[in-house]
């Protein structure tokens, strides 16, 4: 499935309107006034194997649109029915419970593509601060730093992370080789 058409400009919508009026061929649109050229609207296409217009694709596409608030031209009475095209009112806002996964950018101009920017959601899992749930172990970690600060091994500033919680799990295991390399 892909996007057949976008942004029109309103040069473009009444040249599309005279086709099959005062123009030869076969009428392609039924109004001069369409949200094309606001870019609130768009038309697809199905890609093949299918038809370009698949009817049952369009229609489930239809079914989704409908569930976002979208208005498909496939529900439109008999003269305006268009069945590739989707629409959204200025109003228009995500319904509750659904999300954009990315950041959509509409240009300016129809000469440049609209962009989808999707964050990668397989985010490496961070590291968690270290916890404790004896006191007695806290404080023997915290005398290892001391001592190995007050050998100069490392400096104080690993005594102040573990102090104020920001230690991690892997930055004491590095740290642990750190004092045990210097320490030879």
């Amino acid at each position: 499935m892909f996007s057949s058409q976008k942004y029109r400009s309103q040069a473009r919508q009444n040249y599309l309107y005279e086709q099959g009026r005062t123009r030869p061929g076969q009428v392609v649109t039924w109004t001069r006034n369409s949200n094309h050229t606001s870019r609130r609207a768009w038309d697809i296409a199905v890609a093949p194997p299918r038809n370009l217009y698949d009817i049952s694709t369009l229609s489930k596409v239809g079914a989704i649109a409908k569930k976002l608030g979208i208005t498909r031209g496939g529900y439109w009475p008999v003269g305006q029915y268009d069945a590739p095209h989707f629409e959204i009112p200025t109003t228009w806002k995500m319904p509750a419970g659904y999300k954009f996964e990315g950041q959509v950018i509409v240009p300016s101009s129809s000469a440049i593509k609209v962009q989808l920017i999707v964050e990668d959601t397989q985010k490496q899992k961070e590291d968690d601060t270290m916890k404790f749930t004896s006191t007695t172990a806290k404080a023997a970690v915290r005398d290892y730093i001391q001592q190995a600060v007050d050998k100069k091994v490392i400096d104080k500033s690993w005594l102040e992370k573990f102090d104020n919680g920001t230690m991690t799990s892997g930055d004491f295991e590095g740290l642990k080789i750190i004092i045990a390399q210097r320490s030879v």
